[in-house]
């Protein structure tokens, strides 16, 4: 039997993800919940098992192609019987389309268990099979003008049914060529394939590097302009940021630190035996002084849904964190109940998880208030756009050396610059004042947390 797995919603209410790396080929054997394939939703990197055991028949998604919530994916061929341990599969398989034996009509659909770990959503339409159609012949598609392109039918992702997955013109190349091509900068429609039916092939490629740049470059490195598709984790951030900075009326407060005994606290927690295992850095304090500021005022805690606030009474403080694709704003949840060694172990695991692309979903929502500390980038601060459902968000800049009166007397001391953004439906400027006093006061005297929390 033939099987075909649909891309599930991975329960974030996603309408589509894409390919990043498959770890199987045609050919290769599969057994079941082996992990098959990366998927690079709006929000993480996840990876997929596979519901089914046999061979895998085709891949019907090419790496780096965005792909839909229910499009198939890759087709198994599983043994001819329907024992109990298909039906283990079939439980295991979820929202799939039907099994399907060469040649034959399948058979209608019926509603199956999810597969482990992923969600469906409930409202998501389902095709009906096509149906082959005898009333008119094909008219038949002209001949490519170049070897390296081919027409639909002659395309590697046209799955075994017979059934196109797009109309367009598509170049004849390898998963691994393609993203060879995509990570050299390569443009595939550029070159004549040398492998079999005029297909792309490493070699293709890497020749195209080697080639001289042609006489008539204006340029000595390459093309003077470059585009990069807006998807996945980028395209999610724009989105969000452009709804939060036109929907809630920002309003962004300054204020510069002496961190000196913060520096000194930072130094001394470091030669502590609970800490000897974890990553102490001057963001633990920043982290725990915000914690303690909400609590004291519980409203910079909250969210708007036009027709109420909610306040939290608990805080899952989000970390932005700058990756490869893009910002995301992992979270630590419950991070007011942890004590100070727990925190600051969460905060390095969740940002080792968050560059690494392996957040999962319930880390990346549910956020209460957030941290950016754009100071790793060498900046003193900046204006801080609030993360959607949240009514404040604190930035930190660069601890750098600086002159500073202390009792009358100048001296060079540690210091830094916070900026508060909150929204001002929720948070009015006395509000606002108070947090991002407290978080200073806390800073520049580390045993007020003590004596505040």
């Amino acid at each position: 039997m033939l099987r075909e797995f649909r891309l599930p919603d991975v329960g974030e209410g996603l309408t589509e993800a894409e390919i990043v790396r498959w770890h199987v080929t045609p050919g290769d054997s599969v057994k079941i919940n082996q992990t098959i394939v990366e998927i690079e939703t709006a929000k993480a990197v996840v990876e997929l098992p596979c519901p089914y055991e046999g061979t895998v028949s085709a891949l019907m998604a090419d790496e780096g192609q965005t792909v839909d919530v229910g499009s198939p994916i890759i087709s198994v061929r599983t043994g001819d019987g329907e024992g109990p341990a298909d039906a283990g599969r079939e439980a295991l398989a979820g929202d799939l389309v039907p099994d399907v034996a060469d040649g034959a009509e399948p058979k209608k659909e019926k509603r199956r268990p999810v597969l482990v770990g992923y969600g469906v959503k409930t409202s998501a339409t389902r095709r009906r099979p096509r149906k082959p159609t005898s009333s008119a012949p094909v008219p038949a598609t002209p001949t490519p003008a170049t070897p390296s392109a081919a027409t639909p039918s002659a395309s590697p992702s046209v799955p075994a049914n017979g059934h196109a997955a797009s109309a367009r013109v598509r170049v004849l190349a390898k998963p691994p060529v393609r993203k060879l091509a995509r990570d050299l900068g390569v443009d595939l429609t550029a070159l004549t394939g040398s492998g079999p039916q005029g297909s792309i092939t490493r070699a293709d490629v890497e020749a195209a590097m080697a080639a001289p740049v042609p006489a008539t470059s204006v340029t000595t490195g390459g093309a003077r302009e470059e585009y990069f598709p807006v998807r996945g984790v980028r395209k999610a951030t724009a989105q969000a940021m452009v709804a939060s900075a036109f929907s809630a009326p920002h309003v962004t407060e300054w204020l510069q630190v002496d961190v000196t005994e913060t520096m000194e606290a930072v130094r001394r927690l470091r030669t502590l035996p609970e800490f000897a295992e974890v990553k102490v850095s001057p963001l633990l304090l920043v982290a725990k002084a915000l914690i303690t500021a909400v609590k004291r005022h519980p409203m910079a805690n909250a969210s708007w849904t036009g027709e109420e606030i909610v306040v939290k009474h608990y805080v899952n403080l989000g970390i932005a964190a700058a990756t490869d694709r893009g910002l995301i704003v992992p979270n630590v949840k419950d991070a007011d109940a942890m004590s100070l060694p727990g925190l600051a172990r969460a905060l390095g695991e969740l940002t080792e998880r968050a560059r690494a692309g392996k957040c999962q979903p319930a880390e990346l929502t549910g956020g209460t208030i957030t941290i950016t500390n754009v100071g790793v980038f060498g900046v003193d601060a900046g204006t801080p756009i609030l993360n959607p459902g949240e009514v404040a968000i604190l930035a930190v800049g660069q601890i750098r050396d600086m002159p500073w009166v202390v009792d009358g007397q100048l001296a060079v001391r540690k210091v830094t610059t916070l900026a508060l953004s909150f929204d001002h439906r929720v948070v009015d400027g006395e509000l606002g004042s108070y947090v991002l006093r407290d978080v200073g006061a806390m800073l520049e005297d580390p045993l007020r947390m003590l004596a505040w929390s």
